[in-house]
């Protein structure tokens, strides 16, 4: 399994406005589209936006994002999302020991 460890840097103020829009509007996009999101977190600042969404290989990725950015879904947002980020961060990461939770 793969996962990419996103995190926006969001823009002073706007933490509400961005978590009420990826809750509502972008997450359902993912998982219409089969991308699970697996962990969403805040840090304690309310700056940072994390989140952890996986693929099972890191070959799917750059066709699961295409479908993503060309979904009806996605080009209805327009550039709600950008306007609320300042910054992002995607790591991408491996898994490489089972945990109680995978296996």
């Amino acid at each position: 399994m793969i996962a990419q460890i996103r995190t926006y840097t969001i823009n002073k103020g706007k933490m509400d406005s961005w978590l009420e829009l990826f809750d509502k509007e972008i997450r359902p996009i993912h998982e219409s589209l089969g991308i699970p999101i697996v962990a969403t977190w805040v840090n304690a600042d309310r700056t940072d936006f994390i989140w952890v969404r996986t693929f099972e290989t890191a070959e799917e990725i750059p066709e699961k994002e295409k479908a993503y950015f060309a979904s009806p879904g996605r080009k209805a947002l327009g550039d709600r999302p950008t306007n609320l980020i300042a910054r992002m961060d995607v790591r991408l990461v491996e898994e490489v020991l089972e945990t109680a939770k995978s296996a």
